[in-house]
């Protein structure tokens, strides 16, 4: 009986843990699909395109391997993320921005892929062609690497690298900055100024050199001349002046945009040349485009299907990608101003700021105002939504605006959209429609997206370029994160991790850098990388490392440049000696014979001399005859003769050579000498003067046995020791 009431008892209890421990599983797997999200990555910017350059999604849903991906044309403006591959054909070319700092410049025939892109991960794959990559901004922890079949290139410090693979291997150039290179083979770093050639994906053949002033001043004024053709004036075509202030041309150091944009958002430095920054009452500093009257957010683009985001608006306004995937738009006055995120904060992308608004065979958009509230999603294979935050319904503040909706045909929502196809609707029309921040829940939408892939044309790679594209390798340094809504990313990418065992071995490098042996403590880094991954209080410490790293880099190459300097000129000097030996034993041999041709060798060997001695004397006064006084007195002021006629005659009998190879060569009146070599002709000649009066003063007060010695002293000249 007690059973009996004890059993209802307990089942209600059971009841009441079951219903609480599927609340539980409920409520956690809605925490899951939230949080997840967190790792969506971020998007870069195409933000100029010249010639053909083809777009595609690799992670796409709807193809069944990275083979099978589609090809679209790209387009300024266009957003690109994890998984994109973009690819320039023939004479076309490419500039993209991965912050507002960060950038890369493609040549034809180049492959680059994304692997991983977020706050503080940039990861590339460059497969073949060649490209340029400026690093404007990297904070210690972060982590920008180039991938290749050769090996991962890191880039320690902000820089400007060209990197290109061609012959079976892999060229680094570091113009500016240190890298770091890890191979299969081992690994290496590439200091400021120098080359490092790879061989075959073991780096069997290892050479670092130093780059030619002449190359790199090329290459650096053709980047920026193609990077900043509004005001780059030319003066890096001298790379000394790039070395002396590389950043003159930061868009964060010139940009008046910067002061309001964070620098984490491509293209904001766009916004100082099409709008003006106004202080408006509640929103502080706006940005408003300069346009016609009428004028509306979003309605001049076109939409297409951007895999994991859905829906991506992509505008052909050379200034409208900042504003259309940051912050939120109001009309103030009847004018549209742009409110930024504010520069002290971390900005998320958004593919479309916007709210959708359905019709019977129409669809409009609207772009959120200040308020309105916008969570951040990504969408899995199904195309299912996953939100960063919890949706919530905006209060859409823009709504009474009027032509603030833009409306148009849904067999028209796939093309370009401008102010010609919008259609106007009735605002109590649009009273009775209750608008979606998830375009997906709209049935038209939806067929469009999971059964075609909106965009611009659609290309068709030569079959064996695509098929080189997707089966090439590449190394990283470290393992890609895989995305939640693509757990094999490194599979389908094709991407190789080094092991630890290569990244502790040291690549055996072929060192062809001239005086590399005397410099080896120039190229070491391992301070610098100290300093850089040593934690940084504040922003002002870890600027002031900075200057303090490039006074020393400068002072290096001011150094580095006199030691070249000073070796050119005892290589110069070598030179003139061994030519003026060969000019003494041709005259040495002449002079041997003339003895034999007179009945006296003695006068005709000692006249010569004491001749050409006064000749040169004579030929010097000629040539400078402001200093002519000043050798006459040289003599008594001389170099103190005395030593010079104590030293015993044997002693300068047994040097003849020296004394020929110290004579001054004859002087040409009609080539002006240089200052230096005019004074050192003047000492020897005033010093061979004097020495001369003396040892005529000798012989006549002497015996005439040491006379008889002078003519085999006049036959030992020029004649090889």
């Amino acid at each position: 009986m007690r059973d009996l009431r004890i059993w209802p008892h307990l089942t209600i209890i059971a009841l009441v843990i079951a219903l609480a421990a599927g609340i539980g599983v409920a409520l956690w797997m809605k925490h899951e699909q939230t949080t997840s999200a967190e790792a969506v990555p971020t998007a870069a910017r195409i933000q100029r395109v010249d010639g053909e350059v083809a777009l595609s999604n690799t992670l796409d849903p709807n193809a069944a391997n990275a083979a099978e991906a589609q090809w679209i044309a790209a387009t300024t403006n266009q957003p690109f993320s994890i998984g994109d591959r973009i690819y320039t054909r023939d004479n076309s070319s490419a500039s993209l921005a991965f912050s507002g700092r960060n950038f890369a410049r493609l040549n034809p025939n180049t492959s680059l892929d994304v692997v991983a892109i977020g706050d503080s991960r940039t990861q590339l794959a460059l497969r073949e062609g060649s490209a340029i990559f400026d690093v404007g901004d990297l904070p210690s922890g972060e982590l920008f690497e180039v991938a290749t079949p050769y090996g991962a290139v890191d880039f320690y410090e902000p820089g400007l690298y060209d990197m290109r693979l061609e012959d079976g291997g892999a060229i680094i150039s570091v113009l500016s900055g240190l890298a770091q290179v890890v191979g299969l083979g081992g690994s290496g770093q590439i200091s400021k100024g120098e080359i490092l050639r790879l061989v075959g994906q073991t780096a069997a053949d290892v050479v670092l050199s130093r780059i030619d002033g002449r190359d790199a001043g090329y290459l650096v004024d053709d980047y920026y001349r193609y990077q900043y053709p509004d005001y780059y004036d030319g003066r890096y075509r001298d790379y000394n002046a790039y070395l002396d202030d590389p950043y003159y041309f930061d868009p964060y150091r010139r940009s008046t945009s910067s002061r309001y944009v964070s620098d984490v958002i491509p293209g904001f430095y766009d916004l100082d040349y099409y709008g003006d920054w106004n202080n408006l009452s509640g929103y502080g500093y706006c940005w408003s485009p300069r346009v016609d009257s009428g004028w509306t957010p979003y309605q001049q683009g076109y939409w297409m299907s951007d895999y994991p985001y859905g829906l991506t608006w992509v505008s052909t306004e050379p200034w409208g990608y900042a504003p259309y995937h940051y912050g939120r738009w109001a009309n103030v006055d009847n004018r549209w101003y742009w409110i930024p995120d504010r520069a002290n904060t971390t900005p998320l992308y958004s593919p479309a700021l916007v709210g959708f608004f359905p019709f019977d065979d129409e669809i409009g958009w609207l772009p959120l105002g200040p308020g309105d509230h916008y969570s951040p999603r990504y969408y899995d294979a199904n195309w299912e939504p996953y939100y960063l935050t919890e949706l919530q319904q905006p209060r859409f503040v823009n709504l009474g605006v009027p032509g603030a909706v833009t409306v148009v045909a849904v067999d028209q929502f796939g093309r370009i959209i401008d102010p010609g196809i919008v259609r106007s609707v009735d605002s109590q029309i649009l009273a009775q429609v209750r608008p979606e921040l998830e375009p997906l829940q709209l049935t038209p939408l939806r067929n469009a997206v999971v059964h075609s892939a909106w965009g611009r044309g659609k290309i068709d790679l030569p079959p064996g370029i695509a098929k080189r594209l997707v089966e090439t390798r590449v190394v990283t340094s470290t393992l890609p994160p895989a995305p939640p809504f693509r757990k094999d990313l490194a599979r389908r990418l094709r991407v190789e991790t080094v092991s630890e065992k290569a990244k502790d071995q040291k690549l055996k490098v072929r060192d062809e850098r001239r005086g590399a042996g005397t410099r080896a403590s120039d190229q070491s880094v391992d301070p610098r990388r100290e300093q850089r991954e040593r934690p940084v209080g504040s922003a002002a410490q870890e600027r002031e490392l900075r200057r303090q790293v490039q006074q020393i880099e400068r002072a290096q190459w001011q150094q580095r440049k006199l030691e070249q300097r000073h070796q050119k000129g005892i290589e110069r000097q070598s030179s003139r000696a061994q030519d003026e030996r060969v000019a003494n034993r041709g005259r040495g041999a002449e002079k041997s014979r003339r003895p034999q041709e007179g009945p006296q060798p003695r006068e005709r060997i000692d006249r010569p001399r004491s001749e050409r001695q006064n000749s040169r004397a004579q030929g010097e006064r000629v040539a400078n005859p402001g200093r002519g006084a000043e050798r006459s007195r040289r003599p008594q002021e001389g170099p103190q003769p005395r030593e010079r006629v104590e030293r015993p005659r044997s002693e300068r009998q047994a040097r003849p050579q020296a004394r020929a190879a110290e004579r001054p060569r004859p002087v040409r009146h009609d080539q002006p000498k240089p200052q230096k070599q005019v004074r050192a002709v003047e000492q020897r000649a005033s010093a061979q003067h004097g020495h001369q009066q003396q040892v005529k003063a000798e012989r006549k007060q002497g015996p005439p046995a040491a006379k008889s010695q002078s003519p085999e002293r006049g036959k030992g000249k020029g004649r090889k020791p």
